[in-house]
């Protein structure tokens, strides 16, 4: 039983991939669709527990459920206050998403080296 499970939640990751690269594609012809797409993808998310991996939950509205493309129908900004952020707005409805903008770990370290390396000197 729990084998078959596995097989489920597999198939389902596979199939969130695809909808959502479809809804990307889409997009730009028809909104409509490209968001139908999005609510397929989340039905069969929460159906089969399965998480939208991160480079696309980010980029779905947790109000209206459209997809969000910067400078279209979204607007990104960045805010210092007592850390450093991230804000997502939603144009269609006005949802504000707020992320901490952390800097990848292979930066950090790339950053780190060149720095050893100038102290050295």
């Amino acid at each position: 039983m729990d084998h078959k499970r596995e097989i489920d939640r597999r198939i389902a990751r596979e199939r969130i991939e695809i909808l959502l690269k479809l809804a990307k594609e889409a997009f730009s012809k028809d909104r409509t669709l490209a968001k139908r797409y999005v609510t397929i993808a989340r039905k069969i998310a929460a159906k089969c527990n399965v998480r939208i991996p991160a480079e696309y939950k980010r980029f779905i509205c947790r109000e209206c459920g459209d997809l969000l493309v910067p400078g279209v129908n979204c607007r990104v900004r960045t805010r210092s206050l007592g850390g450093t952020r991230v804000v997502i707005t939603c144009l269609t409805c006005g949802a504000q998403r707020r992320y901490p903008a952390t800097r990848e770990k292979g930066l950090k370290r790339k950053r780190g080296e060149e720095l050893s390396k100038d102290q050295g000197r």
